[in-house]
């Protein structure tokens, strides 16, 4: 899928311009990606790639957590990186760790939660707290992820619901896997993640995302590794990211793109 031509020409006025300033060549740019920017990402970066003959090379997995390929593990373990995309405030954490330039951080979008079920089934009413109390309750399976959502419905929604003993034996985390599909396999009558992340899923139907009462909104930054090898590059991916030629295809996937400049 590409860009339409009039976004075409805004995105290499931008990125072309900024790559000959600050890159002598085509370089390699290795990204490490949380899920809920991925879907336009994917989108995204084949645009960029033409626009200025950078290779992008990608690393999935959740912004925390201690699984094999959660980001903080990766980079832990040495794997090497020039662009993070993740949770803002795991990418906060790991610049106080030292492993993210300072002052290359940029805040990219907003990501409310949402809700889903299988294909087919009924869609329950969750037009308000009150509404997915009941939901919850009657529901025999019920599955959130282990990044950002996950902790807020685990840590947060449980409690303020006053259900959270009521979850313990039926609500559980789902590591690294996409709870869209642990939903559309039929293990869980109800799925929580971000709506982003839940689009991509086939075999699901998304039921809307949480009321307002309930809701939560997750802030996906990028910022520059510091063992990046191409902080050049890397700049270029992430202004491209951020500039408006990208804001169609992020609205597209769920996502609420932040203004330049703008605080959370």
């Amino acid at each position: 899928m590409r860009l339409s031509a009039h976004l075409r020409t805004a995105a290499f006025g931008l990125v072309a311009a900024l790559a000959l300033s600050t890159a002598a060549s085509a370089a390699e740019v290795r990204v490490m990606i949380s899920g809920g920017l991925s879907e336009a990402y994917k989108v995204l970066v084949p645009e960029f790639e033409r626009l200025t003959g950078h290779k992008v090379l990608t690393a999935y997995g959740p912004s925390m957590g201690t699984t094999a390929n959660a980001i903080p593990v990766r980079l832990e373990r040495g794997e090497p990186a020039d662009v993070l995309i993740m949770v803002g405030y795991a990418l906060d954490d790991l610049a106080k760790q030292g492993k993210v330039i300072p002052d290359s951080r940029i805040e990219l979008v907003k990501s409310p939660i949402g809700v889903a079920v299988k294909s087919g089934a009924p869609k329950p009413d969750i037009s308000n707290a009150d509404a997915v109390k009941r939901m919850l309750l009657a529901a025999k399976t019920i599955a959130y992820s282990d990044s950002a959502s996950g902790v807020y419905v685990s840590t947060e929604m449980f409690d303020k619901l006053g259900i959270k003993d009521a979850m313990k034996d039926k609500a559980r985390k789902i590591p690294a896997t996409p709870v869209g599909e642990i939903v559309a396999h039929g293990d869980a009558e109800i799925g929580f993640q971000q709506i982003s992340e839940l689009r991509p899923v086939e075999g699901i139907d998304i039921v809307g995302p949480l009321p307002d009462a309930l809701q939560k909104i997750t802030v996906f930054s990028a910022g520059i590794a510091s063992v990046s090898k191409e902080p050049d590059a890397a700049k270029a991916l992430i202004k491209f990211l951020a500039s408006p030629a990208a804001r169609p295809e992020i609205v597209k996937s769920g996502l609420d793109p932040i203004a330049a400049g703008a605080t959370n």
